[in-house]
């Protein structure tokens, strides 16, 4: 199996990209100037307060609604030309959530863009899908994903990646994981992904990504209810209009941080 919780020295990674869709650039976690945050930023952070003042450069190339095909296209070359240290590679959730869609092409996409990072930077870490059996919708994907996760977990044995697995995460089952849209993390949501990807890269956390929530009052099934026809109006018809008509959340979006700066 993957080894998910490899031994890095502390000192030893000074420079990361970040390559993959929205979940990478950070949506869900607003920040300054209509920009995302994210677990990626947030786990350079963690990375850089390793290592002494200005001594860490940070690279993110993630853009929305990208494809696996675009993200390999577009991302994938930069990165290589960066020459970072540590690449995290997450991509192909866009691919899979399509109809019709087949994991095991997809996978085999994925696993020649990681053999193409993997000969060319320092580590690649890779991430799986998450476990959707209590999100709507996406709860009817989640065989696909699971088989997607599992060619994951079998291509990074074959090439040595370190693995971060959401799948296994539980704390992100709650709903306060994730953002109104339920499409993407909140807040919360990225930063125990943060914490989590900072664990399997062998570096202390200062809290459990995996830490209970506090406890949470039961809402009345009008509540649930009414949440769920607000999600709707606002979030799942604009999504399926998108897709009906091509469009992309990305379009028109350039990556947030395109060189290696310090952080």
């Amino acid at each position: 199996m993957a080894d998910d919780s490899n031994s890095f020295s502390k000192s030893a990674i000074g420079s990361y990209a970040a390559v993959g869709d929205s979940f990478t650039e950070g949506v869900g976690d607003p920040g300054p100037d209509d920009t995302f945050i994210g677990w990626a930023d947030r786990l350079a952070v963690l990375l850089a307060d390793q290592r002494p003042e200005h001594d860490f450069r940070y690279a993110n190339l993630a853009v929305r609604g990208r494809l696996l095909d675009q993200i390999v296209a577009e991302q994938v070359p930069r990165a290589k030309e960066l020459g970072p240290e540590l690449v995290t590679f997450c991509a192909g959730g866009n691919d899979i959530l399509r109809p019709g869609s087949d994991p095991d092409d997809v996978a085999e996409r994925y696993e020649k863009a990681v053999a193409e990072l993997a000969s060319s930077v320092g580590t690649v870490l890779l991430c799986t899908g998450f476990d959707t059996r209590g999100m709507p919708v996406l709860r009817h994907l989640r065989g696909k994903i699971a088989t997607y996760t599992a060619h994951v977990r079998a291509i990074a044995d074959r090439h040595g990646c370190p693995v971060l697995d959401l799948w296994s995460l539980r704390s992100v089952q709650d709903r306060r994981a994730w953002s109104d849209d339920r499409l993407h993390l909140s807040p919360d949501g990225h930063t125990r992904v943060a914490l989590r990807a900072a664990q399997v890269l062998g570096l202390e956390v200062p809290a459990d990504p995996d830490q209970a929530w506090p406890d949470e009052g039961q809402r009345s099934p009008a509540e649930v209810r009414r949440d769920n026809i607000h999600w709707a109006r606002e979030h799942l018809v604009p999504w399926i209009g998108r897709r009906l008509r091509g469009e992309s959340s990305g379009d028109h979006v350039e990556p947030k941080r395109p060189d290696l700066l310090p952080l």
